[in-house]
């Protein structure tokens, strides 16, 4: 428990649909499922921080995820996907993005549950961390 209580303006649960986080979400994805990782590129902050289960470590900072994403720009080709149960819970300037990424590739259909921490500054909001795991 907090030791301090949270003004309930700070801690909002948003209608996904309508909420700016969502919206860079579905544009970064459109993107990645093109072979084109720039739109998370442009959306994460410098001091992001990522999991993902092909890495054993986590991975810090923007440079670390560019040279990370290079190595796979237009190796990544997604049939169709879909943003499945998002949910926004926003605090002041943090948001939380919790979803399940359902997507087809050469006929396999994968599941991913995705939570991302986007921080609103003076260029927007940018994610700052995120963390993909496989769906069982």
């Amino acid at each position: 428990m907090l030791a301090f209580p949270i003004p309930r303006r700070w801690n909002r649960l948003m209608q996904p649909e309508e909420h700016e986080v969502l919206k860079l979400e579905r544009a970064a994805l459109a993107r990645w499922g093109a072979g084109d990782p720039s739109g998370y590129l442009e959306i994460y902050a410098e001091d992001i921080s990522y999991f993902d289960p092909f890495h054993k470590e986590r991975i810090d900072g923007l440079a670390a995820m560019t040279e990370l994403y290079e190595s796979l720009r237009g190796q990544v080709h997604v049939d169709s996907w879909e943003i499945v149960g998002p949910r926004v819970q926003e605090l002041g300037d943090l948001a939380i993005l919790t979803f399940v990424d359902v997507g087809q590739c050469a006929g396999k259909i994968w599941r991913w549950n995705a939570t991302e921490v986007y921080r609103r500054g003076p260029s927007g909001w940018k994610i700052v961390h995120a963390n993909w795991s496989y769906q069982a």
